[in-house]
């Protein structure tokens, strides 16, 4: 007998429905909206979404399990394609000093790297997260890289949905001097043993003024793409000339930026580049709003360019200590130019294209996995405008609630 559950009653059903590709122009906007929606689930995968009449009438739904979503919002699971959630506890800024967060890491067993991370993605899910990637990065030394991604594989195997990278971040203290030869230890025997034992599924390079040059990192991109992983790069600081190029040539799925300084500031013929490719430009406001900086990625140019976006949170226990993409929206929509419709779709469907999910996450459509979020609001729009409140109500994955916001219940007077 299959696990059926009808959602009945949204306010406002958010579907996502549409083309295969990333959306990018007046496509973004287009949240495939139904009133009084309904979603049927059978053992974990959407059976049919539409009008609440409609779906009630049907075979399987009479005997369906019934969440009702009256006046509220039923929505995608955000997808967060940016945070580092294995990188230990969140610092206080007088506790800050130059290599303390990979020295942590090393210190930390694994066992307790991992039970804080399990601890970090709870939050996330806490907060309508359903699917994230996390990146390796933090640890500066081989092992403590590999110690990273070794948590990623023992999350997943907690049934964590997580997606993980390796990012070649900086030059390793042992080869300061010589970063060439750093480049050539990475392609020629990390690269490899993280590819044989399955430790991460993409490879991401910091390209930018104090870290990695344009030509190395089209070295390591394309020997990791002669391995199989997926390709990204991380611009997080001031970009250099050329990054958007070779992300396009070599079919990059993402380029990802912290904007500190100028980064990112893509030209008009570059950004014709990223409009008729698909990389998509992941945009990433939670450590400028940290910072205290306005430089704000031009989310509005991009986009009215045609270029393809989505929305991180960039967790970080020190540049960006927020999992939650309520709060990213409101600033997307705040500080960015986004507006509400850009903003989610930018961190459910778009996000889930990045690490190459779209196929099975990011929207409510037939077959793909029951993700979804029930929001204590009517209409997608409130979503930025309360920001920094949670307004999850219900988070399921695949068919299985995670979350259930309970009642608050006042004493008796």
């Amino acid at each position: 007998m299959p696990k059926a559950t009808l959602i009945r009653g949204a306010r406002q059903l958010l579907t996502l429905r549409g083309a295969s590709g990333p959306r990018r122009g007046a496509d973004l906007r287009n949240l495939g909206l139904i009133q009084d929606g309904a979603v049927l689930i059978i053992d974990g995968r959407i059976h049919d979404v539409g009008p609440s009449r409609r779906l009630e009438n049907l075979a399987l739904a009479r005997q369906a399990d019934e969440i009702d979503a009256s006046g509220r919002l039923v929505m995608p699971g955000f997808v967060d394609c940016h945070t580092h959630v294995v990188s230990g506890p969140v610092r206080v800024p007088d506790s800050e000093v130059p290599g303390a967060l990979a020295r942590t890491i090393q210190e930390l067993s694994p066992r307790t790297l991992q039970t804080q991370a399990l601890h970090t993605v709870e939050q996330a899910v806490r907060h309508g997260t359903t699917a994230l990637e996390s990146k390796s990065g933090c640890g500066l030394t081989e092992t403590n890289e590999i110690k990273i991604l070794r948590v990623h594989s023992a999350l997943r195997k907690q049934s964590v949905p997580l997606t993980s990278t390796f990012l070649c971040a900086a030059v390793s203290p042992s080869y300061q001097d010589h970063p060439d030869q750093y480049l050539e230890h990475v392609c020629s025997n990390m690269l490899p043993l993280i590819q044989r034992r399955k430790l991460a599924e993409f490879a991401d390079i910091r390209c930018q003024e104090g870290a990695f040059t344009v030509d190395q990192a089209r070295r390591f991109l394309v020997a990791a793409r002669q391995l199989g992983f997926g390709l990204k790069i991380y611009t997080g600081g001031r970009s250099l000339p050329g990054v958007i190029p070779l992300a396009v040539e070599l079919g990059v799925s993402s380029v990802g930026h912290v904007l500190t300084g100028h980064a990112f500031n893509v030209t008009p013929d570059e950004a014709i580049l990223l409009a008729q490719s698909q990389t998509i430009a992941t945009l990433l406001p939670g450590p400028v709003f940290y910072s205290g900086s306005s430089n704000y990625a031009p989310a509005r140019t991009l986009i009215d360019a045609g270029v393809a976006v989505a929305l991180g949170s960039h967790y970080h226990p020190e540049s960006s200590p927020s999992l939650n993409m309520q709060m990213m929206i409101a600033l997307a929509c705040g500080y960015m130019g986004m507006t509400p419709a850009e903003a989610v779709a930018a961190s459910t469907i778009n996000a889930a294209h990045t690490f190459g999910k779209a196929a099975t996450i990011g929207s409510l459509e037939s077959d793909k996995c029951a993700d979804l979020l029930i929001l204590d609001v009517p209409d997608y729009r409130e979503i930025p405008y309360h920001f920094g409140m949670n307004l999850v109500e219900l988070v399921m994955k695949n068919g299985t609630v995670l979350v259930e916001r309970s009642e608050v219940k006042w004493p008796t007077p």
